[in-house]
């Protein structure tokens, strides 16, 4: 027999708004309610978070517009994807970790180290003067990235309950909308004046800042950590070896190397033993880093799968269409970053409007079922795009797509975190944000792979066609915005198109994952959203 939550119903109609709202989350025998920290020092506090997280979400998107001039710079085009996909899969790896020593030793430390190494990593990307430097200080930058994403969703979390806390997460995915909007736009500003590099610096006072907010007026409550102090070193060694052996199949198979190539062939065997061993591991250990006990709650588990389907899509999406809009549509690195501006806007007032009405009313399943419905005819629409689509055509499918992402993003994690007490918010916002990382990372990597992968066939294709003499444009790697402006024809029209062609495609790819989620999140359950916050685990009975 399974334990599950009693405070908890398992339908939207299992009781009245009314009844559930003064029951969800009541506090057991012998344990407290947190103290509710006054008004100004949750928002002043909640400021600090959100520059935390808009600095994490921010260098997701930064070097979008700045990319094909660093790799210019560089000379990397074929290490372009690692660019991003470093940052994505450090930050990815230890995410279960963040959240599982937060609930264990306290959040507040560990946010501030976390914080502190973002930064280091920040600098060394300033300094760097080759790819591989680059990409070193991009992997340090996701080490600490992990713990500010994680670590911000679960402070909010102990300190604010549930059922007002939609208004708070909806303020934080307008974050996440900002940031999307504005890392495209200050990168291409950056790129075409002081240089790519200031890109980097743009942290250190952010970071600054969220240091001090976190210090004056984050006051743990010592309840809310389980005071277990091992450490699952051995979990963690195999979410590393899993998740790593997931991004190399990505990045590298149909590429650098066939399917059947013994290099594929052992990354797979390796993902596969990795995950196997993990589960028994996770069974054994004292302290889990991804306890299975999670997957017994079923929205956990549909939420999870639901947020990896849609990352694949999404960042597929912000990652490479700011390149698609420079090459296709000869637009300036600034302009294109601008040319998102509707589909973050999108997310940006969905994603808040809905966390109001989540909060003032209590119901929230029927967002992530509507935005993922949304969210496939986004990808359909933008699978149509050619080289000659009008911009306000293309504005519009964007528009569609942040519709779908903002009645979703944020649900996703209201949805997990209502599902567990404050004492363990922080391994389960981690576990869950753990998935939706590595379908972002598969996002960027596959779309990435097979972007490089067909651009590079396409114009070999293209350039063979031409006679002898009838036009040049040097190594393919060093391509940049303003290079291609200025190739003359039709060497030009080979390359935009070659752009063109590589990327269109994918997204019509990624549009049966969005609609198998819109199935999946047909089965999420309502729970009533609790009002106060219990530090210690709630009593269990037995259920089927």
């Amino acid at each position: 027999m399974r334990k599950l939550p009693t405070t908890h119903a398992d339908t939207e109609s299992a009781m009245p708004a009314s009844s559930q709202e003064t029951t969800a989350h009541a506090p057991t025998a012998g344990s407290a309610a947190q103290p509710a920290p006054s008004a100004g020092s949750i928002w002043l506090l909640f400021i600090g978070l959100m520059l935390a997280m808009f600095m994490f979400s921010l260098n997701q998107t930064i070097l979008a517009t700045a990319l094909p001039t660093i790799v210019g710079e560089l000379d990397g085009v074929d290490q372009m994807l690692w660019i991003q996909t470093g940052f994505m899969l450090s930050s990815t790896i230890l995410m279960p970790a963040y959240g599982k020593l937060g609930d264990q030793l306290g959040r507040k430390p560990l946010f501030i180290f976390a914080i502190s190494v973002f930064l280091a990593g920040s600098v060394a990307g300033f300094l760097a003067q080759s790819m591989g430097w680059l990409i070193v200080g991009r992997i340090i930058q996701g080490v600490g990235g992990g713990g500010m994403m994680i670590l911000s969703q679960a402070i909010i979390a102990s300190v604010v309950p549930a059922r007002q806390r939609g208004k708070y997460m909806g303020i934080m995915g307008s974050v996440f909308a900002v940031s999307s909007v504005a890392g495209p736009l200050i990168g291409g500003w950056l790129t075409e004046g002081p240089g790519w590099r200031w890109a980097f610096l743009l942290a250190l006072p952010l970071g600054l800042l969220a240091i001090l907010s976190t210090v004056f007026f984050f006051h743990e409550d010592p309840e809310t950590r389980t005071g277990e102090h091992s450490v699952d070193m051995g979990g963690l060694a195999l979410i590393g070896v899993f998740t790593t052996s997931v991004v190399l199949i990505a990045a590298w198979g149909g590429t650098q190397y066939e399917w059947t190539d013994p290099v594929i062939l052992g990354l797979m065997g390796a993902g596969v033993l990795a995950a196997v061993a993990f589960v028994f591991v996770e069974l054994r250990v004292k302290a889990p880093i991804i306890p299975m006990s999670l997957f017994r709650d079923r929205n956990f588990t549909l939420a999870s799968i639901t947020g990896v389907l849609l990352s694949i899509g999404m960042f597929g999406v912000i990652s490479y269409m700011p390149t698609y809009l420079q090459m296709t549509h000869h637009l300036s690195p600034s302009v294109a970053g601008l040319s998102m501006t509707p589909l973050m806007a999108a997310m940006l007032v969905v994603g808040t409007t809905v966390g109001f009405l989540v909060s003032k009313f209590g119901r929230y399943r029927r967002y992530p079922i509507a935005g993922m419905a949304i969210a496939t005819v986004g990808l359909v629409l933008l699978s149509t795009l050619h080289v000659e689509t009008p911009m306000w055509q293309l504005m519009v499918f964007l528009a569609v797509f942040g519709i779908g992402l903002g009645l979703t993003m944020q649900q996703l994690v209201l949805i997990v975190q209502n599902s567990f007490p404050v004492s363990m918010v922080g391994t389960a916002t981690a576990s869950n944000n753990y998935f939706r990382q590595v379908g972002g990372t598969l996002g960027m990597s596959l779309v990435g792979t097979l972007f490089t992968s067909r651009l590079m066939d396409n114009i070999s294709e293209g350039m063979q066609k031409l006679p002898d003499g009838a036009g040049a444009m040097g190594s393919s790697n060093q391509l940049t915005p303003d290079l291609v402006a200025h190739l003359p024809e039709p060497v030009y029209g080979i390359v935009v198109n070659a752009y063109n062609d590589a990327l269109v495609p994918l997204f019509l790819w990624c549009a049966p994952l969005t609609a198998v989620a819109f199935v999946i999140t047909m089965f999420i359950v309502h729970k009533p959203l609790a009002t106060k916050n219990v530090p210690a685990a709630r009593d269990r009975v037995d259920a089927d």
